[in-house]
């Protein structure tokens, strides 16, 4: 029978997806044109690489010792790591939230004071920038809160479901255990910034509605007001 800790293990792939995420949206807030971030540029990448370098670090430190652990003591330290997993998992993906807003407040100041780049291209850009972020980042909180997230699957007893995906409505045998992976949380990310509301995937607690509603009314504005901006001024 596989032990409650062995998810770090069995679903390794999750977990270094969600670090890749993270390393692109570094990426993206370095590629920003116009001026849209606190302080220094360097500021918000730095803050998440600080978080998620240990991340990683505990994160692999994690999957290798759940394949040799036998003793309590031993998956006592991978339950403590897969703890501290979650915590800074959560407060990088707060961080990224933040810093994502903010610039998407600076642009939007920008734009109503008249002098938000050069030109409707670098508008545009930076829009697409924010967006993708902004479909990244949620897809993190997705995943890193649904039951409890996986760093504590197997830990937190009754933890609450807070999406219903398309596979646990049906009656087959082979998704009796089925779980959503990282995977699972982008397509739902990405659906609900393009369509503004949920399509196969249903939201059941309050918590995941909040999240949902956020991520709809970033989208939608950096749509509707930043890039329509852009396009006009284009024309």
């Amino acid at each position: 029978m596989r032990h409650q800790h062995a998810v770090i293990h069995y679903r390794a792939l999750d977990f270094w997806l969600a670090r890749a995420a993270v390393l692109v949206i570094i990426c993206l807030q370095l590629l920003v044109i116009n001026n849209l971030s606190f302080g220094p540029r360097w500021l918000a990448p730095g803050l998440e690489a600080a978080l998620l370098v240990p991340l990683s670090v505990a994160t692999a430190w994690t999957q290798v010792v759940t394949r040799k652990a036998v003793e309590d003591h031993e998956w006592h330290a991978i339950g403590q790591f897969r703890a501290m997993i979650r915590r800074t998992a959560l407060a990088m993906t707060a961080v990224i939230s933040v810093m994502n807003c903010g610039s998407l407040v600076l642009l939007v100041r920008a734009l109503l004071e008249g002098h938000a780049g050069s030109s409707g291209t670098t508008l545009l850009i930076d829009a697409l920038n924010i967006w993708v972020t902004n479909v990244i980042v949620f897809a993190l909180w997705f995943w890193s809160t649904d039951r409890g997230g996986p760093p504590t699957c197997g830990l937190v007893k009754l933890a609450q479901a807070d999406f219903l995906f398309a596979q646990m409505t049906l009656n087959d045998r082979e998704l009796a255990q089925w779980l959503p992976g990282f995977v699972d949380y982008f397509f739902l990310a990405f659906t609900n910034a393009t369509a503004f509301s949920p399509t196969d995937t249903l939201p059941l607690s309050q918590r995941a509605k909040l999240l949902m509603m956020a991520e709809a009314m970033i989208s939608l504005l950096t749509i509707a007001l930043v890039a329509a901006r852009a396009v006009n001024i284009l024309a």
